[in-house]
């Protein structure tokens, strides 16, 4: 499962959600037939996750609020309050060139200037400006932006990240 955001609080009284969307497109979601909520967000088991249909789905604020066939009302949807949002891969479309789904950078190995081992990605952070990889390699943690300017190259296949970057920065 790939984790689209979370639920962050009820909205109103007939079971409408707020979401904090983790990507930069959520109302693409309008096209999936259905959605999968669970409490867990590193679970990859089917039973932990339950599949609903969305009811509705619009921006509000800087973030969304949505509905779900079965959450009917402010209990129900305070019951899910803190879960997260999620689609298996082949529910989503296939990321553009230069694109990436946070779940597929997070374990990469990170090399900076001259080949030198940085740490792997522990995870990202949306800093609202740009993302920023969260890079630890068991004794120092570094930030680094997910931005042109810093990122040379991202190789999947091989499992590593490029990246201008000094070790001492």
């Amino acid at each position: 499962m790939i984790v689209m955001g979370r639920i962050v609080a009820p909205f109103g009284i007939q079971g409408w959600l707020k979401i904090q969307a983790l990507g930069d497109d959520p109302l693409s979601w309008r096209k999936m037939p259905q959605w999968w909520i669970g409490k867990n967000p590193d679970s990859q088991r089917p039973e932990d996750w339950r599949a609903l249909a969305p009811r509705g789905l619009r921006m509000h604020g800087k973030g969304v609020i949505a509905a779900l066939e079965g959450v009917d009302d402010r209990s129900a949807a305070e019951a899910i309050d803190g879960w997260f949002v999620a689609a298996p891969r082949e529910a989503l479309p296939p990321p553009a060139k230069d694109e990436y789904y946070w779940t597929d950078l997070i374990g990469l190995r990170v090399s900076g200037t001259g080949g030198v081992a940085l740490g792997t990605v522990r995870k990202l952070l949306s800093t609202g400006a740009h993302d920023v990889l969260e890079i630890e390699d068991g004794e120092t943690e570094r930030l680094i932006p997910f931005v042109a300017a810093y990122i040379q190259d991202v190789d999947l296949a091989a499992g590593e990240i490029r990246v201008e970057w000094e070790a001492d920065w």
